[in-house]
């Protein structure tokens, strides 16, 4: 084979094709690098929340006299939750500040002007005046609201209630009352079927809560009337009352009150040590006299004697219904006759340790079927607005 004779002008022009071949090589692998499509990684789809399929749902039953001196409970409007509603939980387990939030006595309690009293002063303006004008006074009192089954959404629910005491300036008093086996399926019977379902469904009232100022109480008469479980079962309802008091405190801006039953179920001692085992540390305090009618007097000696033996807490007193103090009798807590109002809600009660008179009970609603009839109209069932027992209430209050 015949070798190939290189001469200056045949090496110049191999050095100019060779130089070529590189730049057009390198502008290719530029050009292949500079336009390479980017490929953008989508997060992951974020799983819904689903129902919990054991969940049991007690519905609040409104029976209604068939007479035009009744009227029906307005429904809780539903809106579309702001942002608040859709923040992300805070696991229970850990707690923001250091000391648990106190009421904001320098605002107004809030009174809700979609109550059933307020509907039943509008339904009675024309025939019935002088009635009428006890329920508008009644109406303009600030009550607690309870949250329940019957609340639907309960993070909406909740959610729409504050936001209207929030626009109003004024501070709502929510009560949580949902635990499983409630009230020992007495008149009262209820609440959510399982542990599970309650701390989802209290991580929603709390989240519907938000950032916002509130008083909420937790589970009147869970402590004080746990006594008809067996010792698993108690151990459960101390868990979640726990569990509540922690999932409220940490996703909302409220002051957190755990029911403490009256001054005549349990002693100061056994009070003081369920409460211990329910995480009052955690919490603002206790709360006195639910649905009861026990004297402020007696209500105040009791709760100082429990805040002594559970770190100085304060507490708050319904006074709904107490003016009279307590009838007698072994069914003297349900529906009792010659009852009246007890002393205004304020937050300015004058007793050292006593956070506020609270209106927790409305007065209008039943006890349960139990108790005395009024103007001929016999107790319906517990939680059902009744308006002839509250006028009973006005005119033993010289309303």
């Amino acid at each position: 084979m015949k070798h190939k004779k290189y001469t200056k002008n045949n090496v110049w022009r191999i050095s100019t094709i060779s130089i070529g071949t590189l730049l057009l090589v390198a502008g290719f692998a530029y050009f292949s690098v500079a336009t390479e499509p980017q490929i953008v990684h989508a997060s992951p789809p974020v799983e819904k929340k689903k129902s919990d399929p054991n969940e049991s749902i007690s519905e609040r039953i409104n029976i209604q006299k068939d007479s035009d001196k009744t009227v029906p409970v307005s429904p809780e409007p539903q809106t579309t939750a702001p942002t608040s509603v859709t923040q992300s939980k805070v696991e229970p387990s850990v707690i923001s500040g250091s000391e648990p939030l106190q009421i904001n006595k320098s605002m107004a309690l809030y009174a809700d002007p979609l109550s059933s009293v307020a509907s039943q002063a509008r339904a009675w303006s024309a025939s019935y005046p002088n009635d009428a004008a006890k329920m508008n006074r009644l109406a303009e009192t600030p009550m607690a609201k309870w949250f329940g089954g019957w609340s639907g959404d309960v993070r909406v629910a909740a959610n729409n209630y504050v936001s209207a005491a929030t626009n109003a300036g004024q501070i709502p008093t929510l009560i949580a009352y949902n635990i499983p086996q409630r009230d020992c399926g007495s008149y009262s019977a209820g609440g959510l079927s399982n542990a599970s379902a309650y701390k989802s469904w209290i991580d929603d009232l709390a989240v519907g809560i938000g950032q916002r100022k509130a008083i909420v109480i937790i589970e009147p008469d869970a402590l004080a009337g746990m006594d008809c479980l067996n010792e698993a079962d108690q151990q459960t309802r101390l868990d979640l009352i726990s569990y509540a008091v922690q999932a409220v405190r940490n996703q909302s801006q409220a002051a957190i009150y755990i029911d403490a039953g009256h001054a005549t179920w349990h002693s100061a001692d056994v009070m003081a040590n369920r409460l211990k085992a329910a995480n009052i540390s955690s919490a603002s305090g206790f709360s006195l006299n639910i649905s009861n009618f026990q004297s402020t007097s007696a209500s105040t000696s009791y709760g100082a004697s429990i805040s002594s033996r559970v770190g100085n807490k304060h507490f708050v007193i319904d006074t709904s219904r107490n003016g009279n103090g307590p009838a007698t009798g072994d069914m003297a807590w349900c529906n009792p006759d010659g009852r009246s109002f007890g002393d205004t809600p304020t937050l300015q009660t004058g007793s050292a340790g006593v956070d506020a008179y609270l209106w927790l009970k409305s007065p209008g609603e039943s006890d349960g079927t139990c108790g005395s009839s009024q103007n001929g109209v016999a107790p319906p069932p517990a939680g059902s607005w009744w308006p002839q027992y509250v006028l009973m209430l006005a005119n033993n209050s010289k309303w």
